[in-house]
């Protein structure tokens, strides 16, 4: 299996803050060392890795991972998702209530 985790870079240079969470709550659990690569996405540049791997799955947001096993490939939108479906740990209510980004929520 390989892990390909998809960050994207601000016009300013710095990483973006749900990126940011995502690669804490890997390390926090000990699963850092289950990336087996980042790929960055640039948001003032299309052609940037990131950006056209998003493109190839249909994904417009950052953070996200494909997981490649064997000639397969499988997307997620989400590291608890990551976690509990490929990285064999289990999620709480808690924590999956400490991801919602008010952000999303669109109010």
């Amino acid at each position: 299996m390989h892990v390909t985790m998809v960050k994207k870079r601000l016009a300013d240079g710095t990483e973006c803050r749900k990126c940011v969470e995502a690669t804490e709550h890997l390390r926090s659990r000990g699963l850092w060392d289950r990336v087996d690569a980042v790929v960055w996405a640039h948001e003032d540049d299309a052609e940037s890795p990131g950006m056209v791997l998003g493109r190839r799955h249909g994904v417009a947001s950052a953070p996200f991972f494909v997981v490649r096993h064997g000639p397969v490939e499988q997307v997620y939108l989400s590291v608890l998702q990551l976690v509990r479906e490929r990285l064999g740990q289990t999620v709480t209510a808690a924590q999956q209530a400490a991801t919602i980004d008010v952000d999303d929520l669109g109010i």
